[in-house]
């Protein structure tokens, strides 16, 4: 069988079709893990912040355990989005390939944390900046572009607080980085 060739003008709307389509595919639904790990987040920052600052408990950590149930949804969802998926392009795969290396980055940060003097939460927002940036520009969608610029800003105050008001500042960085663009990019799916 012999392959077509085709025209330059055929090779565009070809390589624009597939950049839609991956566009769509990594678009569509993508809100629900800014808003699912925003919440989480915002949540475990200020429950951490708080009970540390007043005292309320010798374990403020012990909070961040409700991490695992979105780590678990986030898993089980990315498998049931990949599979939903009828074409997986390039694109695609470095979107998911970019969270995954900024997770690890967090997950590192979190567990060399006593050898970074505790400005863990100075590297997580910074990681979780550069995930949402590159999601941002894949996008094309600018408020996550200007979240991912709050999330470094963020970043950058954290290395100049104490190791309690990290969680505060983490908190502020997570509302303008996560969960405002997160809820911004739901109304944009729902059109």
């Amino acid at each position: 069988m012999k392959e077509q060739e085709l025209t330059k003008e055929e090779s565009l709307a070809l390589i624009g079709r597939m950049i839609s389509q991956a566009k769509a595919n990594y678009s569509k639904g993508s809100s629900i893990y800014f808003l699912l790990w925003g919440w989480v987040v915002l949540v475990a920052n200020l429950g951490h912040y708080l009970i540390q600052k007043f005292n309320w408990f010798d374990k403020p950590w012990l909070i961040w355990i409700i991490t695992i149930p979105a780590i678990i949804y986030t898993i089980i969802q990315s498998i049931r989005d990949s599979k939903r998926s009828m074409v997986v392009t390039h694109l695609d795969r470095l979107y998911g390939h970019v969270w995954m290396i900024s997770g690890i980055g967090i997950v590192a940060s979190i567990m060399f944390m006593s050898q970074i003097n505790y400005y863990h939460n100075a590297f997580i927002l910074l990681f979780a900046m550069g995930g949402t940036y590159i999601s941002g520009q894949m996008l094309r969608f600018r408020p996550l572009v200007m979240g991912a610029f709050a999330l470094l800003v963020s970043g950058i105050v954290c290395f100049n607080v104490s190791m309690v008001d990290q969680y505060l500042v983490g908190a502020i960085g997570i509302l303008l980085g996560y969960l405002i663009p997160g809820y911004i990019l739901k109304s944009k799916e729902s059109e």
